[in-house]
């Protein structure tokens, strides 16, 4: 049952992910404008939009850089072979005896630009639809 291997971490990774990312979206959007508010004029659906895509790029980088230590465990935990049936606590060990403190980012960067790509396009599709039923209310 190795595909099962690993659920429950993947519930704790991806929970926290969500949570940060979210956060990380929220905070980031409330900069970012305060950055670009010239208090003149409303903003571009342009501008809008090119601020939510900084947004979700900032959030996926803040959630993956968090997460991706946990989203590593997991992973080691899925894929490995049925003959070694290591705990999280020997796979941890393991990591560390390996590749030091860093082997927990492992991966990083594909998570990063899956992060981004999968936020990225998910924010605007959702605050563009937002935008849109708002109009027709």
């Amino acid at each position: 049952m190795g595909y099962c291997r690993g659920f429950g971490l993947s519930v704790i990774t991806y929970s926290p992910t969500s949570a940060v990312w979210w956060a990380s979206y929220g905070a980031s959007q409330r900069f970012i404008w305060r950055l670009l508010d010239d208090g003149i004029a409303a903003p571009s659906e342009e501008k809008i939009m090119a601020v939510q895509a900084a947004g979700g790029i900032f959030a996926a980088a803040t959630a993956s850089c968090i997460t991706t230590p946990m989203d590593t465990i997991k992973t080691r935990l899925q894929v490995m072979g049925h003959a070694k049936r290591l705990s999280t606590r020997q796979v941890v060990k393991s990591l560390i005896a390996d590749d030091g403190w860093t082997g927990f980012y492992r991966g990083l960067g594909p998570r990063f630009f899956s992060m981004s790509a999968w936020g990225t396009s998910m924010i605007l599709a959702y605050e563009y639809l937002k935008r849109m039923c708002a109009k027709v209310e």
